[in-house]
């Protein structure tokens, strides 16, 4: 099924939720919706469902206007944070709850219950309350009863948000082949980029209840349309600076000073704004173009195999992101290193206006280093 927003608003007592949005998702497609929390995404979801009547403008299911439409009317399973399962039910009979209430003759019934319990591994489970389970199978049940109704449109509103990371490592690669596999136009909510980028498809980035920008999920993070969308698809945010390119270099803050990389070379002269992600800071550097600058440490934050060093000079507050455990003391002067063939610029206006060509496809926990 195709769904069409057509220039919807939400407005609840006095606030807006949802501004003047206008989106189209295609049959079978799959749309990630990309935002930090209250950026809107539930609040679109549930305008989509019909849990939600736009206080504005109209919704299109196959061209369709289904805007009053709630909904029971409309062939549509959602899935929450939340692990939400009927506690007095077996594993067995949530599962089933939906397609009891379709009609379904028992044989197939009973046929696509256990085929969706064997695809998410909790077909040895059927005979348990969710008071027995963990909270990954939960959450696996809330997906088996949400996909067993093969409804046309399927919106999962940050479904793995409340599991360990395991878990969530686990559940994603699943969910990757069974969107793959089914029929149904995928709507899936998160916060966090590379969730977006190992579940691949289309992104939706929302912010503060508008749409930033829309498309294949790595040119959008490849080209962010904007400052904002790259700080949204990015995490840490990206690291922004103002500065000027001239006839010969481009100069970040006051100070330092780098060759023009090949996106740069067309750029007219004037002040512009640079980010580069994380990932793309190095304390030794690793090629021979790449440019050294001097900082201060105000924080060095191990997490797994990564370390996030948070550093400050002059000109700006930045984060680098370096595979391995190191250790840093506060107050440290360090040298850190980028490559000016990783700068995105950005004009006056905050807009994209030159971006690197990809040289490798991008990871699930963000870009190969190259």
């Amino acid at each position: 099924m195709t769904l069409v927003l057509d220039r919807v608003t939400r407005q609840v007592g006095g606030l807006t939720h949802i501004y003047e949005t206008s989106l189209e998702l295609a049959a079978g497609s799959l749309n990630i919706l990309l935002g930090p929390t209250l950026a809107g995404k539930t609040s679109l979801m549930r305008l989509m469902a019909g849990l939600d009547r736009p206080t504005t403008g109209r919704l299109l299911v196959d061209g369709v206007n289904v805007t009053g439409s709630g909904v029971r009317d409309r062939s549509v399973a959602m899935v929450y944070q939340q692990f939400i399962n009927y506690p007095s039910f077996t594993v067995y009979d949530n599962i089933a709850s939906p397609l009891r209430r379709s009609g379904l003759a028992r044989n197939a019934l009973d046929q696509r219950v256990r085929a969706m319990a064997a695809s998410l591994h909790i077909d040895g489970l059927l005979d348990r309350m969710p008071s027995e389970l963990s909270g990954g199978q939960q959450q696996r049940t809330a997906l088996a009863r949400a996909l067993v109704k093969d409804s046309d449109l399927l919106l999962l509103d940050e479904p793995l948000v409340n599991l360990d990371y395991k878990l969530r490592e686990g559940l994603r690669e699943e969910l990757r082949g069974i969107f793959r596999t089914g029929t149904a136009t995928v709507v899936y909510a998160t916060t966090e980029p590379h969730e977006a980028l190992m579940l691949g498809g289309d992104t939706i980035v929302v912010d503060a209840g508008r749409i930033l920008q829309t498309g294949p999920t790595a040119h959008v993070f490849r080209n962010p349309a904007s400052t904002r969308v790259g700080e949204v698809f990015s995490d840490p945010p990206m690291n922004m600076v103002d500065g000027t390119i001239d006839t010969d270099a481009a100069t970040l803050g006051q100070g330092v000073r780098v060759p023009l990389a090949p996106h740069m070379k067309a750029l007219q002269p004037g002040r512009y704004r640079f980010g580069v992600r994380a990932n793309y800071l190095f304390v030794s550097p690793q090629d021979a173009d790449d440019i050294a600058f001097s900082a201060q440490v105000e924080l060095a934050e191990i997490s797994g195999s990564e370390t996030f060093i948070h550093v400050s000079n002059a000109d700006f507050k930045w984060v680098a992101q370096e595979e391995g455990v190191h250790g840093f003391d506060l107050g440290q002067s360090i040298t850190l290193y980028l490559s000016p063939r990783h700068l995105l610029v950005f004009g006056q206006d905050d807009t994209l206006v030159a971006a690197p060509e990809p040289t490798t496809p991008e990871r699930a926990n963000g870009p190969h280093r190259t």
